[in-house]
């Protein structure tokens, strides 16, 4: 069996004895594809480095992401662009818009948004997407940008069926994380109506910890339990679930 976290911050933890045991567990416990996105022009060489020491277990991504998108943003985001040239990405991201802790940037953050859309076609990757607040705001730049190379993962999806399905016939998977442990998510209502093809996991670690381990930091050894969540909902096995979801990784990575 493996699993692939799509989405983890793992090169967070700078300590080498705890980024060991970290990737110590990951092994442990059969999560051997690990995807790094960054999050701004200071975090590119954690995550180059942390590819560097785990070549075999861990893929590069890079983006600005849309918490960090203010009024200097083109030069944050043209330090980042001119990074990859560094080491091979396999995606663009996260970008995306939030609109939960600053409503006052959003047209900054379409604008990054859109520019990042065009980068990510002109190197033929797919994005990764942040949306918290903003569903709306980033369906219409999808649409408006639509076209056959257009495609990538809905970062913590944790809408409606109706919006999973706009998601999916845009060429998007839902990356599914730790909410879907959560008793009120309303996503025990969503993945059993969403076929496994559509779906890929992801810890998002060290935020949103799935159960048993909420309010303690997450880590992407947890994937497991992500996992075991999915299949439940899907009336699956474990094993069906890291299968399928892993070579929907494969499909949209690209390795």
């Amino acid at each position: 069996m493996v699993l692939t976290d799509t989405h983890t911050h793992l090169y967070y933890e700078t300590i080498p004895e705890k980024r060991k045991a970290l990737m110590q567990r990951c092994i442990d416990n059969q999560i051997t594809r690990l995807f790094l996105p960054n999050v701004d022009a200071a975090s590119v060489p954690l995550i180059y480095g942390l590819v560097e020491e785990y070549p075999q277990y861990c893929y590069p991504m890079l983006g600005l992401h849309p918490c960090d998108v203010n009024e200097n943003w083109e030069a944050e985001l043209s330090a980042i662009m001119n990074a990859h040239q560094q080491n091979k990405i396999y995606a663009i991201g996260e970008i995306g818009i939030d609109l939960y802790w600053d409503k006052n940037h959003l047209k900054e953050q379409v604008d990054a948004f859109v520019k990042q859309i065009n980068w990510a076609k002109s190197l033929d990757l797919p994005i990764v997407i942040h949306c918290r607040d903003a569903f709306n705001e980033v369906y219409e730049v999808l649409k408006q940008e639509a076209d056959e190379k257009l495609r990538g993962i809905f970062h913590c999806f944790g809408g409606t069926v109706e919006q999973a399905r706009q998601v999916i016939d845009l060429n998007f998977y839902l990356g599914i994380g730790g909410i879907v442990t959560y008793k009120n998510s309303g996503l025990d209502k969503v993945i059993p109506e969403i076929d496994l093809k559509h779906i890929v996991l992801e810890t998002d670690s060290p935020y949103l910890t799935p159960v048993p381990f909420r309010g303690k930091p997450n880590e992407s050894s947890y994937l497991v339990y992500i996992a075991q969540k999915v299949a439940e909902l899907q009336q699956t096995s474990i094993e069906k679930v890291a299968e399928a979801t892993t070579e929907n990784s494969r499909l949209v990575f690209g390795i």
